[in-house]
Protein backbone atom coordinates (compact mmCIF):
# COMPACT_ATOMS: atom_id res chain seq x y z
CA UNK A 1 0.00 0.00 0.00
CA UNK A 2 2.48 2.54 0.86
CA UNK A 3 4.59 2.50 -2.41
CA UNK A 4 0.85 2.67 -4.30
CA UNK A 5 -0.06 5.92 -1.71
CA UNK A 6 3.86 7.41 -2.28
CA UNK A 7 3.07 7.22 -6.25
CA UNK A 8 0.29 8.85 -6.06
CA UNK A 9 1.22 11.36 -3.44
CA UNK A 10 4.13 12.14 -6.17
CA UNK A 11 1.06 12.38 -9.28
CA UNK A 12 -0.43 15.10 -7.14
CA UNK A 13 2.62 17.39 -6.62
CA UNK A 14 3.38 17.14 -10.14
CA UNK A 15 -0.18 17.87 -10.97
CA UNK A 16 -0.20 20.81 -8.28
CA UNK A 17 2.99 22.11 -9.80
CA UNK A 18 1.74 22.28 -13.02
CA UNK A 19 -1.36 23.80 -12.24
CA UNK A 20 0.68 26.39 -10.41
CA UNK A 21 3.05 27.33 -13.07
CA UNK A 22 -0.06 27.66 -15.70
CA UNK A 23 -1.70 29.98 -13.41
CA UNK A 24 1.76 31.94 -13.61
CA UNK A 25 2.27 31.69 -17.12
CA UNK A 26 -1.15 32.40 -18.70
CA UNK A 27 -1.91 35.38 -15.90
CA UNK A 28 -4.14 33.52 -13.66
CA UNK A 29 -5.99 31.77 -16.61
CA UNK A 30 -7.01 34.56 -18.47
CA UNK A 31 -4.83 33.78 -21.67
CA UNK A 32 -4.30 30.60 -22.96
CA UNK A 33 -2.37 31.88 -25.65
CA UNK A 34 0.99 34.07 -26.14
CA UNK A 35 -1.01 36.50 -28.33
CA UNK A 36 -3.68 36.49 -25.56
CA UNK A 37 -0.77 37.02 -23.11
CA UNK A 38 0.80 39.84 -25.17
CA UNK A 39 -2.95 41.37 -25.00
CA UNK A 40 -3.01 41.50 -21.42
CA UNK A 41 0.20 42.85 -20.78
CA UNK A 42 -0.70 45.47 -22.97
CA UNK A 43 -3.41 46.50 -21.59
CA UNK A 44 -1.71 46.21 -18.34
CA UNK A 45 0.82 48.73 -19.06
CA UNK A 46 -0.80 51.29 -21.68
CA UNK A 47 2.31 52.14 -23.87
CA UNK A 48 2.87 55.11 -24.93
CA UNK A 49 3.60 55.76 -28.52
CA UNK A 50 7.08 56.47 -29.31
CA UNK A 51 8.15 60.06 -30.79
CA UNK A 52 8.70 58.39 -34.72
CA UNK A 53 8.29 60.24 -37.81
CA UNK A 54 5.89 59.40 -40.15
CA UNK A 55 5.49 59.39 -44.26
CA UNK A 56 2.46 59.49 -45.36
CA UNK A 57 0.77 58.78 -48.92
CA UNK A 58 1.04 62.28 -49.68
CA UNK A 59 4.98 62.61 -48.77
CA UNK A 60 4.45 64.42 -46.40
CA UNK A 61 6.38 63.72 -42.86
CA UNK A 62 5.23 64.71 -39.38
CA UNK A 63 5.44 63.61 -35.67
CA UNK A 64 2.90 61.46 -34.46
CA UNK A 65 2.04 64.30 -31.94
CA UNK A 66 0.03 66.03 -35.10
CA UNK A 67 -3.07 64.10 -33.69
CA UNK A 68 -2.18 65.02 -30.26
CA UNK A 69 -5.86 65.73 -28.76
CA UNK A 70 -7.61 62.87 -30.86
CA UNK A 71 -7.87 58.91 -30.83
CA UNK A 72 -6.02 57.39 -33.49
CA UNK A 73 -7.07 54.20 -35.00
CA UNK A 74 -4.39 52.05 -36.10
CA UNK A 75 -3.20 48.90 -37.95
CA UNK A 76 0.05 47.66 -38.89
CA UNK A 77 0.68 46.43 -42.82
CA UNK A 78 3.29 45.65 -45.76
CA UNK A 79 1.26 46.39 -49.13
CA UNK A 80 3.12 43.13 -50.87
CA UNK A 81 1.22 41.02 -47.97
CA UNK A 82 -1.19 38.79 -50.27
CA UNK A 83 -2.89 37.29 -47.04
CA UNK A 84 -4.44 39.00 -43.93
CA UNK A 85 -3.24 42.85 -44.80
CA UNK A 86 -6.10 43.49 -47.43
CA UNK A 87 -9.22 41.73 -45.21
CA UNK A 88 -7.24 44.01 -42.25
CA UNK A 89 -7.60 47.19 -44.47
CA UNK A 90 -11.14 45.88 -45.53
CA UNK A 91 -12.21 45.89 -41.80
CA UNK A 92 -10.74 48.98 -41.01
CA UNK A 93 -12.52 50.66 -44.03
CA UNK A 94 -15.98 48.82 -42.30
CA UNK A 95 -15.05 50.25 -38.96
CA UNK A 96 -14.11 53.32 -40.83
CA UNK A 97 -17.75 54.28 -42.42
CA UNK A 98 -19.50 52.90 -38.63
CA UNK A 99 -18.35 55.80 -36.94
CA UNK A 100 -20.57 58.51 -36.78
CA UNK A 101 -19.57 61.49 -39.24
CA UNK A 102 -19.50 63.91 -37.10
CA UNK A 103 -16.22 62.38 -34.95
CA UNK A 104 -14.29 61.22 -38.04
CA UNK A 105 -11.15 63.73 -38.24
CA UNK A 106 -12.08 65.77 -35.54
CA UNK A 107 -11.90 63.52 -32.38
CA UNK A 108 -10.63 60.27 -34.47
CA UNK A 109 -7.76 59.67 -36.76
CA UNK A 110 -7.57 56.60 -38.97
CA UNK A 111 -3.75 55.29 -39.68
CA UNK A 112 -2.08 52.73 -41.42
CA UNK A 113 1.54 52.09 -40.47
CA UNK A 114 3.91 50.21 -42.72
CA UNK A 115 6.56 47.89 -41.42
CA UNK A 116 8.12 47.52 -45.08
CA UNK A 117 9.43 51.17 -45.30
CA UNK A 118 11.99 50.28 -48.43
CA UNK A 119 9.49 48.73 -50.53
CA UNK A 120 6.00 50.56 -49.30
CA UNK A 121 7.30 54.16 -50.95
CA UNK A 122 4.72 57.28 -50.65
CA UNK A 123 3.61 56.59 -54.26
CA UNK A 124 2.93 52.49 -53.35
CA UNK A 125 0.81 53.65 -50.34
CA UNK A 126 -1.38 55.86 -52.88
CA UNK A 127 -2.15 53.11 -54.91
CA UNK A 128 -2.99 51.01 -51.99
CA UNK A 129 -4.67 53.39 -50.39
CA UNK A 130 -6.77 54.10 -53.64
CA UNK A 131 -7.63 50.29 -53.63
CA UNK A 132 -9.72 50.41 -50.35
CA UNK A 133 -11.09 53.81 -50.26
CA UNK A 134 -8.56 55.54 -47.79
CA UNK A 135 -9.36 59.37 -48.16
CA UNK A 136 -5.64 60.10 -47.34
CA UNK A 137 -6.63 63.03 -44.19
CA UNK A 138 -8.78 61.26 -41.98
CA UNK A 139 -7.54 57.90 -43.10
CA UNK A 140 -3.96 58.10 -43.82
CA UNK A 141 -1.75 55.21 -45.23
CA UNK A 142 2.31 56.15 -43.71
CA UNK A 143 5.46 54.52 -43.41
CA UNK A 144 8.50 55.29 -40.53
CA UNK A 145 11.39 55.71 -42.85
CA UNK A 146 13.67 55.23 -39.80
CA UNK A 147 14.36 51.79 -39.16
CA UNK A 148 15.51 51.82 -35.61
CA UNK A 149 12.21 54.09 -34.88
CA UNK A 150 10.35 51.53 -36.13
CA UNK A 151 11.41 48.84 -34.39
CA UNK A 152 10.67 50.98 -31.20
CA UNK A 153 7.20 51.20 -32.11
CA UNK A 154 6.73 47.91 -33.20
CA UNK A 155 8.09 46.62 -29.96
CA UNK A 156 6.58 48.92 -27.86
CA UNK A 157 2.75 47.48 -29.36
CA UNK A 158 3.57 44.22 -29.37
CA UNK A 159 4.12 43.88 -33.09
CA UNK A 160 5.52 40.49 -34.46
CA UNK A 161 7.03 40.86 -37.54
CA UNK A 162 8.93 37.74 -38.97
CA UNK A 163 10.75 38.10 -42.34
CA UNK A 164 10.99 35.30 -44.50
CA UNK A 165 13.47 34.55 -47.45
CA UNK A 166 10.88 35.70 -50.24
CA UNK A 167 10.14 39.00 -49.35
CA UNK A 168 7.42 38.78 -47.17
CA UNK A 169 6.76 38.72 -43.35
CA UNK A 170 4.65 36.28 -41.08
CA UNK A 171 3.41 38.67 -38.18
CA UNK A 172 0.28 38.90 -36.00
CA UNK A 173 -2.54 41.53 -36.66
CA UNK A 174 -4.98 43.52 -34.62
CA UNK A 175 -6.82 46.75 -34.32
CA UNK A 176 -5.22 49.31 -31.95
CA UNK A 177 -6.57 52.40 -30.46
CA UNK A 178 -4.60 55.73 -28.82
CA UNK A 179 -5.93 57.99 -26.54
CA UNK A 180 -5.44 61.60 -27.11
CA UNK A 181 -2.69 61.39 -25.08
CA UNK A 182 -0.85 59.12 -26.82
CA UNK A 183 -1.20 55.80 -24.81
CA UNK A 184 -2.53 52.58 -26.46
CA UNK A 185 -5.66 51.68 -24.60
CA UNK A 186 -7.45 49.21 -26.96
CA UNK A 187 -6.42 45.80 -28.86
CA UNK A 188 -9.11 44.11 -30.44
CA UNK A 189 -9.65 41.49 -32.64
CA UNK A 190 -9.84 43.05 -36.49
CA UNK A 191 -12.31 40.49 -37.17
CA UNK A 192 -14.80 41.79 -35.30
CA UNK A 193 -16.01 44.74 -37.14
CA UNK A 194 -19.17 45.86 -35.68
CA UNK A 195 -17.57 45.27 -32.05
CA UNK A 196 -14.77 47.31 -32.62
CA UNK A 197 -17.12 50.16 -34.45
CA UNK A 198 -19.67 49.93 -31.15
CA UNK A 199 -16.80 50.08 -28.44
CA UNK A 200 -15.04 52.96 -30.57
CA UNK A 201 -18.32 54.97 -30.61
CA UNK A 202 -18.71 53.97 -26.73
CA UNK A 203 -15.21 56.02 -26.03
CA UNK A 204 -16.48 59.73 -28.48
CA UNK A 205 -19.63 59.46 -26.91
CA UNK A 206 -18.58 59.31 -23.12
CA UNK A 207 -16.12 61.81 -24.24
CA UNK A 208 -13.26 59.78 -23.35
CA UNK A 209 -14.26 59.28 -20.04
CA UNK A 210 -14.22 55.27 -20.41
Amino acid sequence: MFPKNKTALSSLVVLVFGVILFYIGTDGFQAFTAETARVNQLMDEKPKFPDVTLEDNNGKTYSFTEFEGKYVFITFLYTSCGTVCPELEVNMSEVYKRIPEKYIGQDIQFLSISFDPKRDTPKTLETYRKAFGSDGETWRMARIPKQMELESLLDRFGVIVIPDEYGNFAHNSAFYLVNPKGQLVEVMDYTLIEEAAERITEILESGGEE
